[in-house]
């Protein structure tokens, strides 16, 4: 039996403070984003407590000094019920513990289990202490205490359930995290002590609050960017979640500006503070979610912002001012959430896909289509995943096609382009300009670069083999496949395991305006050529087209893009800058490639602009590649 008098060694200092901090964490909360998930109620459930546990023994010990024999009963129940809430708060951290690391149900189930039994114990003999009179009195030395220090029994047991279960969990936990709580505990552990040694008991709850605090840091801070107003994709996701499960509808309000989304480019101060405006000026308890350097998302809630319509309106409206100002190119996408696309989290995957097919400088309304395409998208996009995972060069799925090339000297079809389809279960045949932008997004491209490679490899050995002449066929390249530092030992190892002379191989590629890609695609030409590769520059006349870049690479044939053959075709004008470009490459010992080339005047006006082959329609539509016998001659 323990005998301690509790008034004379207290202040309600270390109490007020505790009250103080969590009132501060509640302020804090309800001024920034907060993650609600189980987890984060657990967490609001832990503050509570922890109030009330230091609330009560504030009152405790005004009470105690000068309380009467007939105040005893209040204060036992103040004393048991302070008791409780402590240990509450050990029951809700292992329950804590145990949502955030996700254990399996029976896991959970044991531990809280186990917390469950202490708690009730503790407050089970504290009450019968209580009844038996073994707990508080009142001598000449004020209010004491005698009982069996249930209090110390059953924190030790506490520390030890959550030291086992942080051990438990530790390879379920970022090693960080997991040290961020063990550190926090060991200051409460040691603060717990050294008041013991010194006979207080004022900080008794604070040290319940360190861990509390740990958990608002590590886990539940959603920070803010000071300067845009922004927080980031994965506080996206919590928001979509929590207004799904809760059903509530949102509205909401995707600007992607490209210029931003390219390496080192920032967001200029008067443009962040243009958004910082937007984003709390039209709308009630609007959020601002970034999820690309230059892609913001805003989202309100549809219940506080009634006549949405009008307020979409005004921010259109001075969104439509600003840009006079600022003139960065933008895609606006507007919208009200969806059930199918808030089940599965993917708004920002579902927006992307919509900003494919929109011209820059527009504005787009959500239309019951989308989320079609979307779904057909996401099934490309899995197949995609599985060919590059399985990385099988003879994937059935990704079919070679091509598209034969006239030479115009030789008046016969001796070389082709290689062309990609995607043969799906669900959705038959995919073409290149549905998968290829997806490829190149997630990463996948070169995969199906060099699956095309291979099979165009295998026929033109083949080809070969049967006795048919075959210059070379080509295959397009990615500049993105450029930054893989494998990229030209990919192409040899898979040119020289087919037998085949590097000659018969030619690359496509596309100029870049992106210096870095620039030097690289610099390198891999001059490297690859060493083989016998040969290079097209493809889609020349369209985008970016630098003369002084183009005359640096080592290129051998110039594809002037459709569009070229068109606006000749159109104006004299342009006929005669396209005859003067062609003249001068064919000069420069370029070989010139129309293509798109669909009838006979196409044919014939092409054939006067220093042409060496044409390609399109006129000659053939891309074909299977097991049927180039019906063009190459033997």
């Amino acid at each position: 039996m323990g005998r301690y008098v509790y008034s004379s060694s207290y202040s309600p200092v270390g109490d007020l403070m505790v009250i103080s901090i969590c009132l501060v964490m509640i302020i804090l909360m309800l001024f920034s984003y907060n993650r609600r998930s189980k987890s984060f109620g657990i967490f609001l459930s832990e503050i509570g407590f922890v109030m009330l546990a230091a609330y009560s023994d504030v009152v405790f010990h005004l009470l105690a000094p000068t309380a009467q024999p007939e105040r005893i009963p209040l204060l036992n129940g103040i004393r048991c019920a302070y008791h409780a809430f402590l240990f509450l708060i050990f029951v809700l951290f292992v329950v804590y513990i145990a949502e955030v690391t996700r254990l399996d149900r029976g896991r959970k189930r044991l531990f809280a289990g186990l917390a469950m039994a202490v708690f009730l114990t503790v407050v089970a003999v504290d009450i019968a202490d209580t009844l038996r009179g073994l707990s508080l009195r009142r001598t000449d030395d004020g209010i004491v205490f005698q009982g069996r220090g249930i209090f110390m029994y059953g924190y030790a047991a506490f520390v030890a359930i959550i030291v086992v279960m942080l051990v438990h969990v530790r390879k379920r936990l970022y090693r960080r995290v997991m040290l961020g709580f063990y550190g926090t505990m060991i200051v409460s552990f040691t603060m717990l002590l050294l008041q013991g040694m010194k006979g207080q008991s004022s900080f008794t709850v604070a040290t319940f609050l360190y861990p509390v605090i740990a958990m608002f840091y590590i886990m539940h801070s959603t920070p803010y960017d000071a300067t845009l107003g922004a927080i980031d994709s994965s506080a996206l996701e919590d928001m979509v979640k929590y207004s799904y499960d809760r059903r509530r509808d949102f509205i909401f309000m995707s600007l992607y500006m490209r210029t931003f989304d390219e390496e080192g480019k920032r967001l200029p101060e008067a443009l962040q503070a243009t958004i910082r405006r937007f984003s709390t000026d039209f709308f009630n308890g609007a959020t601002l979610f970034q999820v690309g350097k230059g892609h913001m998302i805003l989202v309100f809630w549809k219940s506080r912002n009634v006549d949405y319509e009008q307020r979409i309106q005004s921010i259109l409206s001075a969104f439509n001012d600003e840009y006079r100002r600022f003139q960065y190119d933008y895609k606006i996408v507007i919208g009200h959430s969806i059930p199918e696309v808030s089940r599965k989290n993917e708004y920002v995957s579902f927006i992307r896909n919509i900003h494919r097919t929109m011209p820059e400088n527009t504005i787009r309304r959500i239309e019951p289509g989308d989320v079609k395409r979307f779904n057909s998208n996401e099934y490309v996009l899995r197949a995609l995943e599985d060919i590059y995972k399985k990385r099988d060069l003879d994937d059935p799925r990704v079919l070679a096609y091509c598209q034969p090339v006239y030479n115009i000297k030789t008046g016969k079809y001796d070389t082709a382009e290689a062309l990609m389809r995607l043969e799906l279960e669900e959705t038959g045949m995919v073409f290149p300009d549905q998968f290829i932008p997806l490829a190149e997004e997630n990463g996948y491209i070169h995969i199906l670069t060099e699956i095309i490679l291979n099979k165009t490899c295998q026929a033109i050995r083949q080809l070969t083999e049967a006795g048919y002449a075959v210059s070379r066929i080509s295959v397009n390249v990615s500049v993105l496949e450029l930054k893989d530092e494998r990229f030209c030992d990919d192409i040899i190892r898979i040119i020289k395991k087919n037998g085949i002379a590097g000659e018969k191989i030619a690359i496509e590629l596309t100029e870049s305006k992106n210096d870095s890609d620039f030097i690289l695609m610099k390198e891999k030409i001059s490297e690859l050529r060493k083989l016998g590769i040969k290079f097209y520059l493809d889609d020349f006349g369209t985008g970016y087209s630098n003369m002084e870049r183009i005359m640096e690479l080592p290129f051998d044939i110039i594809k002037f893009d459709r569009s070229m053959v068109i606006a000749s075709g159109e104006s004299e004008r342009s006929k005669r800058i396209v005859v003067s470009l062609a003249n001068l490459l064919s000069e420069m010992d370029y070989s010139v490639l129309f293509e798109g080339v669909e009838k006979e005047a196409d044919e014939q006006m092409c054939i006067g602009m220093s042409a060496s082959y044409l390609q399109g329609y006129k000659y053939s539509k891309p074909v299977p590649i097991e049927t180039l016998t019906a063009y190459f001659e033997r």
